[in-house]
């Protein structure tokens, strides 16, 4: 896990310095970007099959453009209906819409962020975790993780991270528990996260803002807003995406998704075997 996780942050690194260097030329950024996003995949598939020796299940190619797609609608249309609150309480404002290209330089960012954080948090550290601790121990330990590695961006605040553990954690967790793969939570995580710059032109998880398509104004309580952290650090974002988590959590465990830990599976196989 600590190896795995390692060249996996080195990478992540990569992705962070592409972005700086082609700032001013988002098609480029994209296109190292995906490239990138490529050699992340190819690493965690060699490393399970090379050093794990086993099938890499969570990445298999038979179910991935339903799960994806699945996920960026989910991502989308989440993020989309806590602004539509807002605007509905008279907190977020249309003032404008930018040209289209203002749309393009999120890409990089989205695909970056999706890719490698979903491979991270829930390919590694959650799987490598469930084997040991089962599945419940690994939900809260890798969404508290995840949740806090947000405190590293330019506007971190503690609470946006506890939120972040707790409504995104949760849903991302769930929906590798439903599936056993990876798909929809990268396809949620990179409609999110795309959606909500590239389109809204919000502040994404503390970062800083950037222009995206529509033009706006944000006024109220940070409680609404998120403050400078972001949406995710609203009370409407953690209503509207902690119940899509605990749905997909409910229908996990509905389905016998639910691993024990290692100490229980051990004993019952113990137990059958001197039956």
């Amino acid at each position: 896990m600590v190896l795995l996780g390692f060249i996996l942050v080195v990478l992540m690194t990569l992705n962070t310095d592409v972005m700086s260097v082609y700032a001013e030329r988002p098609g480029k950024a994209v296109l190292h970007v995906a490239a990138l996003a490529i050699a992340g995949v190819a690493v965690y598939v060699a490393y399970a099959r090379l050093i794990e020796q086993r099938a890499v299940s969570e990445l298999a190619l038979a179910r991935m453009g339903r799960e994806l797609g699945l996920g960026l609608l989910l991502g989308a249309g989440l993020y989309a209906a806590c602004e539509f609150i807002l605007m509905a309480l008279g907190i977020y404002r249309i003032t404008g819409l930018n040209p289209l290209h203002y749309m393009v330089p999120a890409i990089a960012m989205a695909l970056s962020s999706s890719v490698y954080e979903e491979l991270l948090f829930r390919g590694v550290v959650f799987g490598a975790l469930e084997q040991w601790l089962g599945s419940w121990a690994a939900l809260v330990m890798s969404s508290l993780l995840f949740g806090l590695s947000h405190l590293l961006n330019p506007q971190g605040t503690l609470e946006g991270a506890l939120f972040i553990a707790l409504e995104a954690g949760l849903l991302l967790a769930a929906a590798y528990m439903l599936t056993r793969r990876l798909w929809l939570s990268v396809g949620f995580h990179m409609a999110w996260n795309y959606t909500q710059s590239a389109i809204f032109s919000g502040i994404v998880s503390g970062n800083e803002a950037q222009q995206g398509w529509i033009r706006s104004t944000t006024h109220g309580p940070d409680w609404l807003t998120g403050g400078s952290f972001g949406v995710e650090s609203s009370v409407v974002a953690l209503l509207l995406c902690t119940t899509a988590g605990l749905v997909l959590l409910r229908m996990a465990v509905r389905r016998g998704q639910v691993v024990a830990p290692i100490w229980r599976r051990t004993a019952k196989v113990s137990g059958t075997a001197q039956r």
